[in-house]
């Protein structure tokens, strides 16, 4: 299966760079069966390090969401990069912000949520094997994990610490409405149109098939002018020329 990736595009126009966050974050990509590796990730925060190092802090970054989550580690590298750059950032939920994607959006400088998306806070989890005190021990460590993820939300929530604990307890699915009543976003809208430039030409192509259309009708019509004008100008000379030689000649 082929890995969904995430799209970078400079605008030079206005100096905007866009990144689509669209798949699971992590560290590496799917198996792949015809290499028998590993694809490298594209969500992976290596791969937003490289983004992130070609864009100048002088430029707008915008950020496009729809992800279910995935690797903590990942996502919070990921948030922390994004928090030192300077650009100014702004984070727009397409679908799904869930989980670690939800974290990743609250180191954008204006965080937007559009109608009929959806995010997701929860506790963290994480699958280990091993002996008592393997599970004990990391057990201590999620919740150490929790408590910097809480602080991390807390910076800019309007909730209390406590109210935040308990509805990621609880797994809590937020609508932009309760998002922004709990100062998790700043805005509520329509996400921005992201521009397919094949859509783009698409349409461009499309405007001057209907020019052409126009232009040939705006010719024959101006023809059909012509053709006219000169039919009854031929009349009226005939009309003029038989007056002069006969009754009206005669009555002159």
């Amino acid at each position: 299966m082929e890995q969904k990736k995430v799209v970078y595009r400079f605008q030079q126009t206005d100096n905007v760079h866009e990144i689509f966050i669209f798949d699971e974050i992590r560290k590496i990509g799917p198996f792949n069966w015809d290499t028998w590796q590993y694809d490298d990730s594209e969500t992976s925060a290596k791969h937003f390090k490289e983004l992130l190092d070609a864009i100048p802090e002088t430029d707008e970054i915008k950020i496009y969401f729809n992800s279910n989550g995935g690797s903590v580690d990942q996502g919070t590298a990921i948030y922390n990069m994004l928090q030192q750059h300077g650009s100014y950032k702004t984070g727009i939920v397409m679908g799904g912000c869930h989980s670690i994607a939800f974290t990743i959006l609250q180191a954008c400088d204006k965080r937007i949520m559009g109608q009929g998306t959806t995010a997701i806070i929860h506790d963290m989890w994480e699958t280990v094997t091993g002996n008592a005190a393997d599970l004990r021990a990391e057990a201590d460590n999620l919740d150490v994990a929790m408590d910097s993820c809480v602080a991390l939300f807390m910076q800019r929530a309007t909730v209390s610490e406590e109210e935040l604990r308990e509805m990621m307890h609880k797994t809590t699915t937020l609508s932009p409405q309760k998002a922004l009543e709990y100062g998790l976003i700043d805005e509520i809208g329509v996400a921005q149109k992201v521009e397919d430039p094949d859509m783009k030409l698409q349409e461009v192509i499309k405007e001057n098939k209907a020019l052409q259309m126009e232009l040939k009708s705006r010719n024959e019509h101006q023809k059909q002018l012509a053709e006219f004008y000169q039919l009854t100008h031929k009349k009226k000379e005939k009309t003029e020329e038989k007056d002069s030689t006969g009754w009206g000649a005669f009555f002159g």
